[in-house]
């Protein structure tokens, strides 16, 4: 168990995933990931989540350790999704006294996961705004619908002003990876909330009603000092408002060429003075990573080779994933390639134009196999256009 400190009543139980190669078999964890939950101890103890099946035997033991000889009253269900919601039907037969708290929209969806004898007896069902007294500690309930599933709630201890925020705020890597909160927050929340900006924006707002002092997530380090700074992040990224001044530039390239002049792209506009330039091979870059820059950074530059009649498939692959997680707000430069029949440029802005307030910018550079003189010329004019855009 990590060695973390909340306070002398509030433990925390979780578990460090570093064999996990894929997070919800897609995105790439290098420094694997935290399964956070917690116990509140009081006249009633209170669980706060379980943990994935994969860490099962450990989260058991940390949860002894932190009981002793004492029995568990409730355990608080934030969310079902399977990396949280593990082992409720193994804790629920462990502590057959033991109530569980869900909401409406968690009671009807737990039989679908798991069989709990007499749940409906054992569910202490709560709603908006409803609180639950442990003894010196009580627990405030808020909706949390689509912040990412439609059964998420939050949980605010009023005693010790701890916001247990559920996936919000979480973010990739086990508790002791030596790295940037924003950079692997960042990606976490594009990548798996970014669709529901908006939900993202009421929760705030509740939580803008509520001193808080300690943000405890499922996910990531319990964050205790600055919290203006986090909350900040989550206003602007779930408002689809570029982050940082830069310009992204993402390539679809077959036989190099494409990337070549993505490459040249990228030198002219860092020389012409733009503020931060990234490039990106969607053939061997992760996804989530060029989604996430993708979303930070004001400007973007879609460079793809035509692939039979329509776009490579990196960067059909990319579009798909920017639409579903409601890209928008930003402006965006085209590049084409085709030997014979170059439709990449069209059919990027015929995706780009289903989405919202993207604007296209300068002229579409199109090359015809390889960079030529006039290619280079092309390139400049939409450097400039992109700089001035």
């Amino acid at each position: 168990m990590s060695n973390v400190t909340i306070s002398d009543s509030v433990l925390y139980i979780g578990v460090d995933d570093k064999t996990i190669d894929l997070f919800e078999s897609q995105y790439v964890v290098p420094n694997g990931v935290s399964y956070n939950s917690y116990v509140i101890l009081d006249e009633k103890i209170a669980i706060m989540d379980t943990v994935d099946a994969r860490a099962t035997d450990e989260w058991f033991a940390n949860l002894e350790a932190a009981l002793g000889d004492k029995k568990p009253s409730y355990l608080v269900v934030s969310h079902l999704e399977p990396d949280h919601a593990g082992n409720i039907q193994k804790t629920a037969e462990k502590y057959p006294e033991m109530q569980l708290v869900v909401n409406a929209k968690e009671l009807a969806m737990l039989p679908q996961f798991f069989e709990i004898d007499n749940l409906k007896d054992r569910a202490v069902v709560v709603a908006e705004g409803d609180t639950l007294s442990l003894g010196s500690h009580t627990l405030q309930f808020f909706m949390a619908p689509m912040v990412h599933w439609p059964e998420v709630m939050v949980t605010y201890e009023q005693s010790e002003k701890i916001l247990f925020s559920a996936d919000g705020f979480g973010k990739f890597g086990a508790l002791d990876a030596d790295e940037d909160w924003a950079c692997e927050a960042r990606r976490y929340y594009m990548n798996i909330v970014g669709k529901y900006g908006a939900q993202v924006q009421t929760l705030l707002k509740k939580a803008a009603t509520l001193d808080i002092q300690t943000i405890c997530p499922l996910h990531g380090p319990i964050l205790t000092e600055n919290l203006d700074y986090y909350i900040g992040k989550y206003q602007v990224w779930s408002s689809y408002e570029a982050e940082d001044e830069g310009i992204v530039v993402v390539y679809a390239s077959i036989h190099g060429n494409t990337g070549k002049a993505a490459k040249q792209l990228g030198e002219m506009l860092q020389n012409k003075g733009a503020k931060k330039v990234k490039v990106f091979d969607l053939s061997r870059s992760d996804m989530a990573e060029v989604i996430e820059d993708i979303y930070r950074y004001e400007k973007l530059v879609l460079a793809c080779a035509t692939y039979d009649g329509g776009m490579f498939p990196v960067m059909q692959d990319l579009l798909y994933h920017l639409k579903l997680k409601n890209f928008q707000n930003h402006k965006v430069g085209l590049v084409q390639n085709g030997s014979w029949g170059p439709v990449a440029g069209k059919q990027m802005a015929a995706q780009l134009e289903t989405m919202k307030n993207i604007e296209i910018v300068g002229p579409m550079v199109t090359i015809k196999s390889t960079v030529k003189p006039e290619t280079v010329s092309a390139l400049e004019e939409l450097a400039d256009a992109m700089i001035q855009a």
